[in-house]
């Protein structure tokens, strides 16, 4: 099963679950993990299982970001607010590089998500053939 993490921003939770709700059959068949608040909404709006860690500023970036670095995740779906500063911009820095090191797909907008989630919908099929 793959691990999926879903990260928002606070300008951009509404467009996460519009993006889930589009992948909602293939979500469903992974194993989601999330930031705090992410993933609670997600929760409530889907009714599907999300780990949630803490919430972003609280050190939930760091915890996936650990996931990360430990081979827990295969993708990560970080919808960024690229407009508004962030006061826990070193741990999403920290996060963005981890991925890089340990060659983990990272979507930072919602067009590079579709594409990721077009790519693991193949896998999930070419799998179970």
């Amino acid at each position: 099963m793959q691990t999926i993490a879903l990260i928002a921003h606070d300008k951009k939770k509404e467009e996460m679950l519009e993006f889930v709700e589009q992948h909602i059959d293939l979500l469903k068949g992974c194993h989601l993990i999330a930031t705090n608040t992410t993933g609670t909404r997600i929760k409530e709006k889907f009714g599907i299982d999300v780990e949630t860690m803490m919430s972003g500023p609280l050190g939930g970036d760091q915890q996936i970001g650990a996931k990360v670095a430990t081979g827990e995740v295969d993708y990560v779906i970080f919808l960024r607010d690229p407009l508004t500063s962030q006061p826990h911009e070193p741990d999403i820095n920290a996060l963005l590089r981890l991925c890089d090191v340990h060659n983990v797909p990272l979507a930072t907008n919602r067009t590079s998500g579709h594409i990721m989630l077009k790519y693991v919908a193949i896998e999930n099929t070419v799998a179970s053939d």
